[in-house]
């Protein structure tokens, strides 16, 4: 491997942190228990509603709650108003100001840029907002600006082969040489086969492979600390 790319969400900072905030602030009966599942059906729907956002189908503002009412009732809560939904929206984005980077994911991206291994990320969702998190996780310390690529400002996202085509015209990488590093199989390894790229599966949250999948992924690390010493076996 020569070049390397990462996801944003989920695989440089801790997302659960503060969904899990949000969720005790404005909805207090969820169960502790029920945090984790509901932070994933969350990422879900997430995944799949987004795509309706970038089509001018929904509105971002109805996305927002539309995931939140939606997660909560599949695990069995009742549906929550819109006006609740938007409260929890704010509440979350308030959190997402404190996140940091991963100790771990600093040492990967410390020893990476020592190495001068070209770097780059490729993250979905909403311009203003995610760009808002590349500056809280300082990640332009280690990522040049023109090669941090968000989807919402493309047209195209993740899992599309368009979007990896772009990220590797637009950072000069070739797809054979980078290795593309995100948790979610749907959309970061299936995304980076489909642009001919290899990946690893940062699998830290323990899920299963969809059946209906290979696993075409290079590596998969299934926590924090295995993360730099799988990166750095790689680029020495």
């Amino acid at each position: 491997m020569k070049t390397i790319v990462f996801d944003v969400d989920d695989t440089i900072y801790d997302q659960q942190q503060p969904f899990r905030n949000a969720i005790n602030s404005v909805f207090p009966l969820v169960k502790a228990e029920d945090m984790h599942a509901l932070y994933i059906r969350f990422r879900v729907h997430s995944d799949e509603t987004f795509p309706k956002v970038m089509s001018n189908e929904w509105t971002l503002e109805y996305m927002r709650f539309y995931r939140i009412d939606q997660s909560l009732q599949d695990l069995g809560y009742p549906s929550v108003s819109q006006e609740d939904g938007l409260t929890f929206q704010k509440t979350y984005e308030d959190e997402l100001d404190n996140i940091v980077m991963h100790p771990e994911v600093k040492k990967v991206f410390d020893f990476l840029k020592e190495k001068n291994i070209p770097m780059g990320i490729i993250t979905n969702g909403p311009t203003d907002h995610q760009f808002k998190k590349v500056k809280q996780l300082q990640l332009e310390n280690w990522v040049p600006t023109d090669n941090i690529i968000i989807s919402q400002s493309t047209g195209f996202q993740k899992p599309e082969r368009e979007i990896f085509d772009l990220a590797a015209k637009e950072f000069g990488m070739d797809c054979e040489r980078t290795l593309y590093v995100g948790d979610s199989f749907e959309n970061d390894i299936a995304g980076a086969k489909n642009g001919g790229w290899n990946s690893l599966w940062f699998n830290h949250r323990l899920r299963e492979m969809p059946t209906d999948e290979e696993a075409y992924h290079l590596k998969e690390v299934r926590s924090f600390e295995d993360l730099f010493p799988t990166i750095q076996s790689l680029f020495s």
